[in-house]
């Protein structure tokens, strides 16, 4: 039983569509990696997609699957063109919507219609060859070949080749006089075309100006044409009848299910194409392992997608970073100085858990990823003087919606809060909060520039960002697990206002 390649069984289909972005796709730049992954696809309305996550393993190892089977080039390709008719099919019918006259519309219905019967056929044909591993792409196999084998589709089929045929068959001669054009059955007369096509091929030159014309987006009749083939069908009366009867009884023809998968298998077609572009770059991409028990995750070479995305198109360099948590783990809190890839760190560890939630491919050579019920997310916002609140508090507001809602299952970004007030205070407000966190036992990232956070518990992790030893000003972007010691800020800073021990020397003498 086949009903959606994306949604595995009947209990998982979602109940409508997410037309809403999330929250959190603002601050983990998550929106420019549905932009990116989804440009040249609009006519389907993926995002929807992308805003509903997965709740269940299962789920995802659906989706993996697919994705595996559609590592095959050749019946990525194969899909590929399966899709590329059925788009070609509905721009035939969005013509024939826009077209005036009766019969040149129902020749563009009848040609859409030959356009997906003949695709669908040949898609049945090439997955009934493939070696499928998926069950979902397994089921819909089955389905198609139940579908091109069933007595309506093999009737419409039918009909269409005959219909096409008898059309194809039509010949009639024109006389035109003046104003007068007479139309009349061909009776065996001698088609001049050719003879005066070799008397002027003499005259043939090998480059020449292009004058022919081009034709409007939609080729609609003149109202002469459309006159004449009113007079042809007067001449075939059952042809042209049998085509009116034909558009009448067949307005429904598309398949209901084989629509859906043709927009749900851009999905997986999308996230694999664009996982390609950053092959040449030496990225890699894998299918984590999904937990949704213990919290014990890591990644090998993980980066930032919506920031690769910019940086490969500039052809400048892409630094990837690890991470890991054991045992009883659960926050990393990570420090260092500005600029140099923590938030960046931050958004990767959001986007890597949001994307696996949705069964996709992720950045990195190999990772295992906790499958959470929500994420929460709290970065730096300009205050809003509409709702009356200082910059403290309205960190302090938002922070506790998010400790309302969150649970043991949810995961936390928390970057850069609390730089609007004293050391003390932020120091005080963190250790309070952090401690709502550990009490929940959820996953956490905290971006820091209070590095005695990093040592509050056997739950935290220190990870801090780096920079050349030898140039302290000089960012590193790789994010390391260490102690805090605050020296590298601190020399960063010193390095910039020109107060190293060096610096002073030099300018006292």
């Amino acid at each position: 039983m086949f009903n959606s390649i994306l949604f595995s069984g009947t209990e998982n289909l979602p109940q409508g569509e997410t037309v809403d972005e999330p929250s959190f796709f603002l601050d983990l730049n998550l929106g420019r990696i549905v932009e990116a992954v989804t440009a040249g696809r609009e006519e389907y309305n993926l995002k929807p997609f992308f805003y509903t996550p997965l709740k269940n393993i299962d789920s995802i190892a659906y989706r993996h699957e697919v994705f595996q089977d559609l590592e095959n080039q050749d019946l990525f390709e194969q899909i590929k063109l399966f899709s590329e008719n059925m788009r070609a099919m509905r721009r035939f019918i969005e013509f024939a919507g826009k077209l005036h006259y009766k019969y040149q519309k129902q020749r563009f219905f009848l040609d859409a219609v030959e356009i997906y019967c003949d695709a669908v056929v040949r898609l049945s044909r090439d997955l009934s060859f493939a070696d499928l591993k998926s069950s979902g792409l397994s089921a819909f196999r089955d389905y198609a070949t139940h579908c091109v084998e069933s007595d309506d589709f093999t009737s419409l089929l039918s009909q269409t080749k005959k219909l096409k045929a008898e059309l194809a068959s039509i010949k009639y001669c024109m006389h035109i006089k003046g104003n007068c054009i007479r139309v009349r059955k061909y009776d065996s007369e001698t088609d001049y075309s050719s003879e005066v096509e070799k008397t002027f091929d003499k005259f043939r030159q090998e480059a020449v100006k292009n004058y022919r014309a081009d034709f409007p987006d939609v080729p609609n009749m003149n109202h002469v044409e459309a006159g004449v083939l009113e007079l042809v069908a007067k001449l075939y009366p059952e042809v042209f009848s049998a085509l009116e009867d034909y558009c009448a009884k067949n307005g429904g023809f598309r398949d209901e299910t084989i629509a859906l998968f043709d927009r749900e298998i851009q999905f997986y077609l999308a996230c694999l194409e664009h996982v390609r572009l950053f092959a040449h770059k030496g990225l890699r991409f894998c299918y984590p392992q999904m937990d949704a028990e213990s919290r014990e995750v890591y990644v090998h070479e993980g980066f930032d997608l919506a920031l690769a995305n910019k940086l490969v198109a500039e052809s400048a360099p892409v630094v990837c970073n690890d991470f890991f948590l054991e045992s009883s783990q659960r926050i990393f809190v990570v420090s260092g100085p500005n600029q140099g890839g923590k938030t960046t760190f931050a958004r990767m560890f959001g986007q890597l858990h949001y994307l696996g939630a949705l069964g996709c491919p992720v950045p990195g050579r190999k990772a295992r990823l906790y499958l959470s019920d929500e994420i929460f997310t709290h970065f730096e916002k300009e205050e809003d003087i509409r709702n009356l609140r200082g910059k403290l508090e309205d960190d302090l507001v938002r922070i506790h919606a998010i400790l309302q809602r969150a649970t043991t299952h949810s995961i936390l970004i928390m970057n850069e809060i609390f730089t609007s007030t004293s050391l003390k205070d932020a120091t005080f407000l963190s250790k309070e909060i952090m401690d709502k966190i550990m009490q929940l036992d959820a996953l956490c990232v905290w971006v820091t520039f209070i590095d005695e956070l990093a040592s509050s518990s056997e739950k935290t992790v220190s990870m801090v960002s780096t920079v050349v030893r030898e140039n302290p000003a000089l960012r590193m972007f790789k994010i390391v697990r260490r102690s805090a010691d605050g020296l590298a800020y601190a020399m960063s800073i010193a390095e910039k206002h020109r107060v190293t021990y060096d610096h002073l020397i030099d300018r006292i003498k």
